[in-house]
C-alpha cells in the first residue's frame, strides 16, 4: 500500500517533468530555427554587430583621384567604437591611416592581412576585421581594428555529419542526465509528501486493532485530516470507556439479579420440600402461611421476569402500543392507590394533586400506569418513611405533565446521569427494594415510545423531582 501511494505521486511527478522537458527542447529549437532563419539575426543586431560596423563602413571611405579618405562621421565612429582603419591598396600598401597605432605594418601581404583577420595582433591588442571598397576604377582593402580587450573572435572548421551525430548523442545523453535527476528529485519529492499519509495509515491502523492511543500535530497539507483522526481517536477512547463502564455496570447487575434471584427461589424450594416432606406433619394453618410466602415469591420472580421481558422489547422497539383515549388523572390516581394499598408502603405519605378533574388523552394504560408506578415506587423505597412524595397532573396547553416530586435524600450528580441507564442501581437502595433494577429505564423507554420526554432534577439532601411530559394529539 505504502509503495502504490508513493509511486503514483512519483508518476505524477515524473510526468510534469518530462512535460517541462520536452517543452524546453521545443523552445530551443525553435530559438535556434528562428535565429538561423532569420534575416536580421535578432539575437545579434546589425546595429551593434562590429562585424556590421566593418561591412558598413565602406560608404564613410571616400576615393578620389589623390587617394582615400575617412568622412568626419566615419571618424565618430572609430573614436566611439575605439577602433583604427588601415586603407590598402591592390598592393596590400597602406594609402591612408586613422588612429593607426604605434608599429602597426605599413604593407600587408596576403598572408599577413589573414593571419591579422584571424589571430589577434598581440603588438597592437587589437582584434582585426576586413572590409573592401571600390571607387574611380579602383579597389582598396581596409582594416578595422576594435582596441577592446573583452572582444574575442573564433574561428573553426567542422563536418556536418559529425555535428549531427554529436547533437544527437548529447541530446540523448541530456535527456538521459534530465530524466535520472528528475527521477530522484521526484522520488525524494513524493517521500516528503506520502511520508505523513504513511503514519495516517499505521494510525488508522492501530485504530482498527482497537488501540486508541493515536495523536497527530496538526500541521501541513494534511493537517485537516490529522485534526479528524485526532477527533476520532478521542471518541473511540471515550466509547471504549463507556462500553467497558457498561460492561461493568451490566456484570454487576447480573449478579446483584441472580442473587435476588436466588433469595426467593431458596425460600420457594425450602417450603416446598418442607411440604413435601412426610416427617413433617404441619397443620392447615402452617401449609396456608408457607403457600403464601411461595406465592409471594413467586409473583416477585414474575415481576423480575416481565420486568426483563419488557425492557428488552422495548429497547428492540419490538413493542405495539395499546392507545385508548383514557382520562390521565384517574390512572395516575390508580396507580398511587396501588402503593399505598400494598401492606409494605401503606404508612407512606403519597400526596396526589391534579388541576383538571379529567384529563384524557391517547396512552397504553397498562405502559403509563407502569411507568409512574415506577416513579413513585422509586420515591418511596430510596427515602425515609418520614419523607413525603407528591405526585400531580396538570394541563399545559397540548401537553400533560406528571411529576412525581419529593424532599428526601436526593441524588449524587455523578449517579444522576446514569438514573435511566440500564442494570444501574442507586446507592440510595434500602433492603425493600429487590428488583430488576430496570425501573427507571422501562419509564423512560416506556415515555419515549409514547413520544413523550422524561427529565429528572436532584439536589442532594433536598430532595428529587421527576417530570414526564406527554403531548396530546
Amino acid at each position: 500500500m505504502k509503495w502504490r501511494l508513493t509511486g503514483r505521486y512519483l508518476a505524477s511527478v515524473v510526468l510534469i517533468v518530462v512535460i517541462v522537458i520536452f517543452i524546453n527542447i521545443l523552445v530551443v529549437t525553435g530559438l535556434y530555427l528562428y535565429q538561423n532563419n532569420s534575416p536580421k539575426y535578432p539575437l545579434y543586431p546589425e546595429d551593434d554587430s562590429v562585424v556590421s560596423l566593418t561591412r558598413s563602413f565602406s560608404k564613410e571611405i571616400i576615393v578620389s583621384e589623390s587617394g582615400a579618405a575617412i568622412t568626419e562621421e566615419g571618424k565618430e565612429t572609430l573614436e566611439r567604437n575605439e577602433a583604427w582603419i588601415q586603407i590598402l591598396d591592390e598592393d596590400g600598401r597602406e594609402v591612408y591611416g586613422y588612429r593607426v597605432p604605434v608599429g602597426a605594418k605599413t604593407k600587408y601581404t596576403p598572408i599577413d592581412i589573414v593571419q591579422a583577420y584571424k589571430y589577434m595582433e598581440k603588438e597592437l591588442m587589437s582584434t582585426v576585421f576586413v572590409g573592401e571598397s571600390s571607387g574611380n576604377g579602383e579597389r582598396y582593402s581596409y582594416l578595422i581594428g576594435f582596441e577592446n580587450p573583452y572582444l574575442e573572435r573564433n574561428i573553426f572548421t567542422y563536418d556536418i555529419r559529425t555535428v549531427g551525430r554529436f547533437l544527437q548523442i548529447g541530446i540523448v545523453t541530456v535527456i538521459c542526465v534530465d530524466g535520472f535527476i528528475a527521477l530522484c528529485i521526484a522520488y525524494l519529492f513524493s517521500k516528503r509528501l506520502t511520508r505523513p499519509l504513511h503514519g495516517l495509515i499505521d494510525g488508522i491502523k492501530q485504530l482498527a486493532h482497537k488501540k486508541y492511543n493515536v495523536r497527530y500535530e496538526t500541521k501541513g497539507v494534511y493537517k485537516d485530516v490529522f485534526h479528524n483522526v485526532n477527533v476520532l481517536s478521542e471518541e473511540l477512547q471515550a466509547s471504549e470507556a463507556e462500553r467497558k463502564k457498561l460492561d461493568r455496570m451490566k456484570e454487576e447487575w447480573i449478579a446483584n439479579i441472580t442473587h435476588d434471584i436466588k433469595t426467593p427461589l431458596a425460600s420457594i424450594q425450602g417450603y416446598a420440600e418442607m411440604m413435601k416432606d412426610k416427617d413433617y406433619d404441619f397443620t392447615v394453618e402452617e401449609m396456608r402461611d408457607y403457600a403464601g410466602i411461595i406465592e409471594q415469591k413467586s409473583h416477585y420472580l414474575k415481576h423480575v421476569i416481565e420486568d426483563l421481558n419488557l425492557s428488552t422489547r422495548l429497547k428492540n422497539k419490538k413493542l405495539t402500543l395499546n392507545l385508548k383515549n383514557l382520562n390521565i388523572v384517574s390512572l395516575v390516581r390508580n396507580a398511587v392507590i396501588d402503593m399505598l394499598n400494598d401492606a409494605r408502603y401503606g404508612n407512606r405519605n403519597i400526596d396526589f394533586r391534579y388541576s383538571d378533574e379529567v384529563i384524557k388523552m391517547d396512552v397504553d394504560e397498562i405502559l403509563i400506569r407502569r411507568a409512574v408506578s415506577n416513579l413513585i415506587y422509586n420515591a418511596v423505597v430510596h427515602n425515609d418513611e418520614g419523607v413525603a412524595v407528591q405526585v400531580s397532573v396538570r394541563k399545559q396547553g397540548n401537553f400533560v405533565q406528571i411529576v412525581v416530586e419529593d424532599h428526601g435524600k436526593g441524588i449524587k450528580k455523578e449517579e444522576l446521569e446514569r438514573i435511566f441507564d440500564r442494570y444501574y442501581r442507586g446507592t440510595n437502595t434500602g433492603e425493600l427494594h429487590k428488583g430488576s433494577g430496570l425501573g427507571m429505564a422501562i419509564a423512560h423507554d416506556i415515555v419515549k415510545a409514547h413520544g413523550g420526554e422524561i427529565d429528572v432534577a436532584s439536589e442532594l439532601h433536598r430532595g428529587t423531582r421527576i417530570e414526564i411530559k406527554l403531548q396530546q394529539t
